[in-house]
């Protein structure tokens, strides 16, 4: 058997060997580069240290600011608008009422009258069961989205005329969101206690409470682990309308 290298066999074996050893460096390439990559990201120190989870606390707690100076703006230049847009429109008081319902009904001014606020918030940190309950799961000692969205259904079934949560106006198109043990509301983050405020008839209100399957299941977690609820009547309150934008954002169909 010949081993020069002028032999036929020879130039085809090496190109059959070529990609895979091709393939044999680029592996090993891209496991340095992970390794550099990580030293880099961790600069000497443990990659799941508290620092990171400081800047994003840092963070989203920045852009809610943001958030909140930016609906106060808004919020002075729509009244501004509205003001120039009633003094050239030239409408009748008819109009001008009809207006005015329709505002009022989309929650973009402010409403008065007396109101219900309901507070909830998570069991202490110490819970215990009560006595003939089981001992509680990390779940059922927190709030969770489905109770403030049962609070907010029963007072709109109540007829509220407005409702505010934490220091939002709720509008049709407002979502009452929990990410983790945090409330997302139109753009900005809120911690426990939680608290909702319904302008209307508070007989109305109590017995929508009352009434509503969704919240008596909420009161059985509050006598078992010490869930906060506490309902106050209040006098002569008022909500502030909502100052957000009013653009709605949907999907089109792509061209074929």
């Amino acid at each position: 058997m010949s081993n020069s290298a002028d032999s036929p066999r020879e130039p085809a074996r090496r190109g059959r060997w070529r990609p895979v050893r091709l393939l044999t460096a680029a592996v090993f390439a891209l496991a340095g580069l992970l390794f550099v990559t990580s030293f880099n990201t961790a600069k000497g120190t443990n990659i799941r240290t508290d620092d990171s989870l400081l800047r994003l606390s840092d963070l989203v707690r920045e852009r809610n600011d943001r958030n909140a100076e930016l609906e106060e703006s808004t919020a002075a230049v729509r009244s501004e608008v509205g003001a120039l847009a009633r003094r050239d429109a030239g409408a009748s008081e008819d109009d001008a009422a009809r207006l005015g319902a329709l505002e009022k009904a989309a929650g973009t001014t402010e409403v008065s009258g007396r109101a219900l606020t309901i507070t909830l918030n998570d069991a202490p940190p110490d819970a215990r069961a009560a006595p003939g309950y089981p001992e509680p799961r990390a779940d059922d000692l927190v709030i969770h989205q489905q109770d403030l969205q049962a609070v907010v259904n029963a007072l709109w079934a109540g007829g509220a005329e407005g409702i505010q949560v934490m220091d939002q106006r709720l509008i049709s198109t407002s979502a009452v969101r929990c990410v983790g043990n945090t409330l997302l509301l139109q753009g900005r983050v809120y911690s426990p206690p939680y608290k909702v405020t319904a302008v209307g008839d508070v007989r109305a209100l109590r017995k929508a409470l009352d009434a509503s399957p969704a919240i008596q299941n909420y009161l059985l977690y509050v006598k078992a682990y010490g869930l906060g609820w506490k309902v106050d009547e209040r006098g002569a309150t008022t909500l502030p309308g909502y100052s957000g934008t009013l653009d709605l954002h949907y999907a089109s169909p792509a061209a074929p």
